[in-house]
């Protein structure tokens, strides 16, 4: 194969696995839809194709599409709350706010609640702002279609998104105060962090012991939180840079066992996602890159 094929996926890779991320919340789903981006786009004639970053977009969309579905059925028998793949981000993430915002645990999970399309369509036109054309085409819909879909999508995530953007250092005050809060075991100090709304969520995938559905209510939340690590002995709670966003790394004797990513409204703690399924704390060894 050419050289400049190489090259071009190469020089758009972060961007075609940050697309495919962010439609799928499973970097091991992603990785595996840029390998079949890469055999699709090793059979293309390269010289009959004018934007290389178009056509890539264009295979990467359709492979994801493909995923999530396959990716939705797997979901419905998932032992207890799915919960996305969370990653190292490289520093550079956090400084692109509007990029970090679409990947935060917060966000991702209010794009679980959109259908196939309308999560491609919102990604690509709200995260990536292709135009309305280049959509059309990688969504196998007319512009007029896309255009709606994309008003219904937008609609449907701004009543469930974050209230406001929460900024870095927020959400590192949070964290801090959430960590002297379980170590010390200080009830009302954790209450006091905690919205009356408050819900909690657990991955364990079957694997790892979580709990098996939402927990919400602060009291409730601040209880359960501080009852269970009273009863277990050489835990650490450490911050993090996940998915653009501070978060907590907890280790039990020196091992990795949870990342627990927080949603802020008001500056109060609304949600608390803890993942503890192995297989989805691959990434937290070493630091992905997302790009736009």
């Amino acid at each position: 194969m050419p050289d400049v094929a190489t090259d071009s996926f190469v020089s758009h890779r972060n961007l075609l696995f940050t697309i495919a991320y962010e439609m799928l919340g499973s970097a091991a789903d992603a990785e595996d839809v840029l390998q079949e981006t890469w055999l699709r786009w090793a059979g293309v004639e390269h010289g009959a194709v004018g934007n290389h970053r178009a056509y890539l977009v264009r295979i990467v969309t359709r492979q994801s599409l493909g995923r999530l579905r396959a990716l939705s059925r797997r979901k419905e028998s998932y032992v207890g709350s799915w919960l996305p793949e969370p990653l190292l981000t490289a520093p550079d993430v956090a400084e692109d706010v509007e990029l970090a915002d679409s990947v935060s645990m917060a966000m991702m999970l209010v794009l679980e609640t959109l259908t196939p399309t309308e999560r491609a369509v919102f990604v690509l036109r709200e995260v990536f702002d292709l135009d309305y054309d280049e959509i059309a085409a990688a969504v196998g819909k007319n512009p007029a279609a896309v255009r709606q879909i994309a008003h219904r999508a937008r609609s449907h995530v701004a009543a469930r998104r974050p209230r406001e953007v929460v900024t870095q250092a927020e959400t590192r005050d949070a964290l801090a105060a959430f960590q002297r809060a379980t170590r010390t075991g200080d009830l009302q100090a954790l209450l006091d962090l905690l919205a009356p709304d408050v819900v909690f969520l657990g991955d364990g995938g079957g694997v790892k012991q979580a709990v098996p559905r939402p927990v919400v209510g602060a009291s409730k939340v601040a209880r359960m939180l501080l009852g269970g690590l009273a009863r277990v002995t050489g835990w650490s709670m450490e911050p993090a840079q996940v998915n653009g966003y501070p978060a907590l790394v907890v280790e039990f004797a020196g091992e990795l066992d949870a990342v627990i990513a927080l949603r802020i409204d008001n500056g109060l703690i609304s949600g608390l996602y803890a993942v503890r399924n192995p297989e989805k704390l691959s990434h937290m060894g070493h630091e992905t890159v997302l790009s736009r």
